[in-house]
This record gives structure tokens, C-alpha cells and sequence, in this order.
């Protein structure tokens, strides 16, 4: 039956799928908690994972939600945490995570982008 369903998602939306599927291969919980664990020097993890807080923006970043109060409500229970603990470790987020972050992310991104034979022209040069 799911094969079913998956197939008829990539005759109709093959795109949607494509973009999902590189969403949870770079954005994996692993990944991103390994990010974190190797560049936070003050931050730490007690309850909320980053890869929690980064699968609850990416909702935010994405329009299925217009705030980060409204995608902590639809994730609250699954978060199990105080919203007043999502916006501290939102608010002290270290600048060499957030760096970490963008630099791995974006390079996978560059590396299948070429696999697909998908090079964008640079904006800027160098």
C-alpha cells in the first residue's frame, strides 16, 4: 500500500520528493547534533537537542509555520520542553555553530548539486 502512495508522490511531485529527501539527508538528526557537540563551547544540551530546535525552524524557514511561537505549539509535546527554553537556546546560539551549521550544510548541498549536474552561476565573484 505505501509503495503505492510513494509512487504516485513521485509521478505527481517528483520535485517534492527530491527536496525532501535531501531536507532529511543533510538535515539528519545525527548530523546536526554532531554539529553542535563539536562547535558549542558554552552551549549544552539538557533536554533540547539542536537538532530538535533545527527541525522546528526548519517549519519557520519553510512557511508551514509564521513564527517560532506558532511551530513550538505544533511541536510542543514532542519537544517536552518550556517555550522559554526553545527562545534561550534560540537566543544564545554561538555564532560558531551557527557557522558550522551553514558551512556543512552547504557544502553537501554543493556536492549533490554537482552530482546532478546542477551548477548555479555564482552571484558574486570568488
Amino acid at each position: 500500500m505505501l509503495e503505492a502512495i510513494f509512487d504516485r508522490f513521485v509521478q505527481k511531485t517528483p520535485i517534492t520528493m527530491m527536496v525532501r529527501g535531501l531536507m532529511e539527508r543533510i538535515l539528519n538528526h545525527e548530523h546536526m547534533d554532531s554539529i553542535f557537540d563539536k562547535n558549542a563551547q558554552t552551549q549544552y544540551t539538557r533536554e533540547l537537542l539542536f537538532s530538535s530546535l533545527v527541525d522546528m525552524m526548519s517549519l519557520v524557514v519553510c512557511g508551514i509555520y509564521p513564527s517560532v511561537n506558532a511551530a513550538y505549539r505544533h511541536k510542543a509535546t514532542e519537544l517536552k520542553v518550556s517555550r522559554t527554553a526553545v527562545y534561550n537556546k534560540l537566543n544564545g546560539m554561538e555564532l560558531a555553530v551557527s557557522a558550522s551549521l551553514l558551512r556543512e550544510t552547504s557544502l553537501e548541498m554543493a556536492t549533490l548539486m554537482e552530482l546532478i549536474g546542477g551548477v548555479p552561476t555564482p552571484i558574486l565573484s570568488g
